[in-house]
């Protein structure tokens, strides 16, 4: 959990909420605000802490978001993730039946976002050459289907930097499937210029923030002067940035 203040460890945290009365204990701190925290009643910890809690949100949506699900892609299926990858925000289950009766084969994979994608670049993360860890699990029979894609020439569609990150991790690093047929892992992939694809040559993705490491990928893929272009043509045209805004193909 993502807890204001200065919680110190085994601190119980109390309140009414709206439901019912609820208390947490913080059991260890991870950093950046984050918490091991475990409930003190019936209640599972996710279940309280989606009834009392907010939506953890980018620091330029200064206003709360009425409707969670509004954060929310129309495929997310596993919870952990601390921001919504927001160019699948675009699809509807209207859109996504229309793209599967026209030939489209849609699949999806698993990225739990963490807080850094927002954080702007530093020098120890350009030295380093890479970024903050974030957990992944793919269906092994999607990964052999990405990879039959691109042996028969088809075009890999990524919506969104995760799921380039999970992609091109999955290219640079086999990792073998568990027993139940997931392919699970970490990834501190860092996408930056000069970076070579080897699965996705088409992606669906937002306008993001300057100096961060979601732009850098859109600079890797399109190149640098392209990238600048087609934002000077965004800012011309008043296209709206970042999480709700507008999005762009590049292929």
């Amino acid at each position: 959990a993502l807890l204001r203040g200065r919680p110190r460890p085994g601190e119980v945290l109390a309140g009414d909420g709206p439901a019912a009365a609820w208390r947490l204990r913080c059991r260890e701190r991870l950093g950046g605000g984050r918490w091991l925290v475990e409930s003190l009643a019936a209640e599972p910890v996710l279940d309280l802490l989606e009834r009392v809690g907010t939506t953890p949100l980018p620091p330029y949506i200064r206003e709360p978001v009425a409707d969670p699900d509004r954060y929310q892609t129309t495929y997310a299926r596993v919870t952990g993730s601390a921001a919504a990858p927001t160019a699948g925000l675009h699809f509807t289950p209207a859109l996504d039946a229309a793209l599967e009766a026209a030939g489209v084969a849609i699949r999806t994979v698993t990225l739990h976002v963490g807080l850094g994608t927002f954080r702007p670049l530093d020098e120890e993360t350009l030295a380093g050459g890479r970024l903050h860890r974030e957990r992944f699990q793919v269906p092994a029979a999607t990964w052999d289907e990405v990879r039959r894609a691109r042996g028969e020439g088809r075009r890999v569609v990524a919506v969104g930097t995760t799921t380039i990150r999970v992609l091109e991790h999955l290219a640079a690093e086999p990792t073998p499937p568990s027993p139940g047929g997931e392919i699970r892992g970490e990834t501190g992939l860092f996408i930056a210029p000069g970076f070579r694809f080897r699965v996705v040559d088409a992606v669906i993705t937002n306008f993001h923030l300057p100096r961060t490491s979601l732009l850098a990928l859109v600079m890797a893929f399109c190149g640098v002067d392209e990238t600048r272009r087609l934002y000077a043509h965004a800012v011309a045209r008043r296209y709206r940035f970042y999480s709700f805004g507008d999005a762009m193909l590049a292929l």
